[in-house]
Protein backbone atom coordinates (compact mmCIF):
# COMPACT_ATOMS: atom_id res chain seq x y z
CA UNK A 1 0.00 0.00 0.00
CA UNK A 2 2.81 2.65 0.89
CA UNK A 3 4.91 1.88 -2.49
CA UNK A 4 4.47 4.26 -5.20
CA UNK A 5 2.47 3.22 -8.04
CA UNK A 6 4.83 4.31 -10.93
CA UNK A 7 7.78 2.70 -9.60
CA UNK A 8 7.34 -0.32 -12.46
CA UNK A 9 7.17 2.10 -15.67
CA UNK A 10 10.23 3.94 -16.71
CA UNK A 11 10.86 7.44 -16.91
CA UNK A 12 10.80 7.47 -20.82
CA UNK A 13 7.31 5.25 -21.08
CA UNK A 14 4.98 7.98 -19.09
CA UNK A 15 3.28 9.49 -22.28
CA UNK A 16 0.31 12.01 -21.98
CA UNK A 17 -2.10 9.73 -21.30
CA UNK A 18 -0.43 9.07 -17.82
CA UNK A 19 0.37 12.52 -17.09
CA UNK A 20 -3.49 12.67 -17.46
CA UNK A 21 -3.73 9.98 -15.35
CA UNK A 22 -1.73 11.77 -12.51
CA UNK A 23 -3.66 14.84 -12.85
CA UNK A 24 -7.12 12.91 -12.23
CA UNK A 25 -5.10 11.49 -9.41
CA UNK A 26 -4.39 14.70 -8.13
CA UNK A 27 -7.75 16.09 -8.62
CA UNK A 28 -9.53 13.15 -6.61
CA UNK A 29 -6.85 13.29 -3.61
CA UNK A 30 -8.25 16.63 -3.12
CA UNK A 31 -11.76 15.85 -3.15
CA UNK A 32 -11.48 13.00 -0.65
CA UNK A 33 -9.79 15.79 1.48
CA UNK A 34 -13.03 17.85 0.88
CA UNK A 35 -15.27 14.69 1.91
CA UNK A 36 -12.91 14.48 4.72
CA UNK A 37 -13.29 17.59 5.99
CA UNK A 38 -17.36 18.12 5.33
CA UNK A 39 -17.35 14.93 7.22
CA UNK A 40 -15.60 16.20 10.02
CA UNK A 41 -17.71 19.50 10.20
CA UNK A 42 -21.10 17.36 10.18
CA UNK A 43 -19.52 15.24 13.02
CA UNK A 44 -18.31 18.34 14.99
CA UNK A 45 -21.37 20.50 14.81
CA UNK A 46 -23.77 17.64 15.19
CA UNK A 47 -21.71 16.94 18.65
CA UNK A 48 -21.82 20.35 19.56
CA UNK A 49 -25.74 20.93 18.84
CA UNK A 50 -26.52 17.78 21.37
CA UNK A 51 -24.29 19.16 23.93
CA UNK A 52 -25.40 22.49 23.92
CA UNK A 53 -28.98 21.50 23.48
CA UNK A 54 -29.60 18.32 25.37
CA UNK A 55 -28.90 18.41 29.16
CA UNK A 56 -28.66 14.74 29.41
CA UNK A 57 -29.82 11.46 28.36
CA UNK A 58 -28.53 9.32 25.02
CA UNK A 59 -27.87 12.50 22.48
CA UNK A 60 -25.71 13.96 25.59
CA UNK A 61 -23.50 10.83 25.45
CA UNK A 62 -23.81 10.86 21.31
CA UNK A 63 -22.21 14.38 21.41
CA UNK A 64 -19.50 13.65 23.68
CA UNK A 65 -18.34 11.22 21.11
CA UNK A 66 -19.01 12.78 17.69
CA UNK A 67 -16.79 15.58 18.48
CA UNK A 68 -13.85 14.57 19.34
CA UNK A 69 -15.00 11.79 16.11
CA UNK A 70 -15.00 14.81 14.21
CA UNK A 71 -11.99 16.24 15.00
CA UNK A 72 -9.67 13.14 14.78
CA UNK A 73 -11.72 12.17 11.34
CA UNK A 74 -10.22 15.66 10.34
CA UNK A 75 -6.85 14.74 11.32
CA UNK A 76 -6.81 11.63 9.78
CA UNK A 77 -8.12 13.23 6.58
CA UNK A 78 -5.47 15.92 6.44
CA UNK A 79 -2.51 13.54 7.32
CA UNK A 80 -3.92 10.79 4.39
CA UNK A 81 -3.95 14.05 1.82
CA UNK A 82 -0.48 14.87 2.93
CA UNK A 83 0.87 11.37 2.43
CA UNK A 84 -0.71 11.12 -0.99
CA UNK A 85 0.21 14.29 -2.32
CA UNK A 86 3.66 13.16 -1.37
CA UNK A 87 3.90 9.80 -3.12
CA UNK A 88 2.05 12.24 -6.15
CA UNK A 89 4.22 14.89 -6.46
CA UNK A 90 7.53 11.77 -6.18
CA UNK A 91 5.34 10.07 -8.89
CA UNK A 92 5.68 13.39 -11.05
CA UNK A 93 9.27 14.06 -10.13
CA UNK A 94 10.09 10.07 -11.51
CA UNK A 95 8.17 10.92 -14.86
CA UNK A 96 9.91 14.12 -15.58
Amino acid sequence: MFENPYERFKKSNLILRDELAIDRTVLANERTLLAYIRTSLTLIIAGLTFLHFIPAGFLHIAGLIFFPLGILTGLYGVIRFVWMKRMIQGARKEAS
